[in-house]
């Protein structure tokens, strides 16, 4: 149940980076990057004002989707050290406040890309909103340690978005597309959990370390990159891009796999743990993936 309520009252009223603040920015370049990637990669080319909007929305229902996880999440976000210091538990922002903006701004993103764009593509951009929201924030990420792996999908939406406001549709490459990014963020989060366990802990969020274990997280990480692996080298194998994306998916996803492999048998500390090495190797890997994608395609 969301206890915004016990969150302090704003001294002063929010500023305009308070309201940048909630759409969660970094998240909000990886939505934006991976959209552009699914667009671009489409046999059918938008004009540059309409693919322009098409991303805007995207960006926007990201921004919305981030604003009411944080409306909903005021409470554990007091509790955790990196945070603590977001608008609304820091007393910057009402509740209120958060929740009109994360709702106008959904309405606003579905509405203008149905209109300017396609249906397809706004119901997907609809579905994302209420999977991050609903799915992900309400009923899973406080119930169960498998929150991140079913929530997954929610990051995953952004490159079907784009395909299919450039074609109306959905083929088999953004496909694969979206299930590499929902097989990679287990790992990615699982990391990422495995050297914040205690701020997860703190504010009762059972994350896999918490709930299952280390032995057990770091087992999974590694499980859940074989899916991630086959994903990635998939549109390769199967002839949708040539030889440049399938370089570098080898050898990027040999990378990835040999981290997951030292963190699956990390058993004593060390100055620089391998999960760290893993979880800020992630992000590289999908950006450095995507961008593969593209950089062959025009090769």
């Amino acid at each position: 149940m969301n206890t915004t309520t016990t969150v302090q009252s704003p001294v002063l009223p929010a500023e305009w980076r308070d309201f940048l603040a909630l759409t969660k920015p970094r998240v909000m370049v990886l939505v934006v990057y991976t959209a552009i990637i699914g667009m671009s990669l489409a046999p059918v080319s938008l004009p540059p004002a309409l693919a322009f909007t098409a991303i805007l929305c995207t960006a926007l229902a990201a921004g919305a989707s981030g604003a009411l996880n944080q409306w909903y999440e005021a409470d554990i976000d007091a509790l955790m050290k990196r945070t603590m210091k977001r608008p609304l538990p820091d007393g910057r922002m009402d509740a209120q406040s958060a929740l009109h903006f994360g709702v106008g701004l959904s309405g606003f993103a579905v509405l203008t890309m149905g209109f300017a764009l396609n249906w397809l593509a706004a119901g997907i951009l609809l579905g994302s909103i209420l999977f991050y929201v609903i799915i992900y924030t309400v009923w899973l990420k406080r119930r169960t340690p498998q929150n991140i792996v079913i929530g997954g999908a929610a990051g995953a939406f952004p490159p079907l978005i784009g395909w299919a406001a450039a074609t109306g549709q959905v083929s088999l490459l953004p496909v694969l597309m979206f299930a590499l990014i929902f097989f990679w963020t287990p790992p990615h989060f699982w990391s990422l959990a495995l050297f914040m366990e205690a701020d997860y802990g703190a504010a009762g969020v059972p994350m896999m370390p918490n709930v299952a274990g280390e032995r057990a997280t770091r087992r999974q990480i590694l499980l859940y990159t074989l899916p991630m692996a086959l994903c990635a080298l998939a549109p390769w194998a199967l002839g949708m891009t040539g030889p440049v994306y399938g370089v570098a998916a080898i050898l990027l996803t040999t990378v990835f796999a040999w981290l997951a492999f030292r963190v699956s048998r990390r058993t004593s500390d060390s100055a620089m743990k391998p999960e760290r090495q893993l979880f800020k190797f992630s992000i590289l890997y999908l950006f450095a993936l995507f961008g593969a994608l593209l950089v062959d395609k025009f090769i």
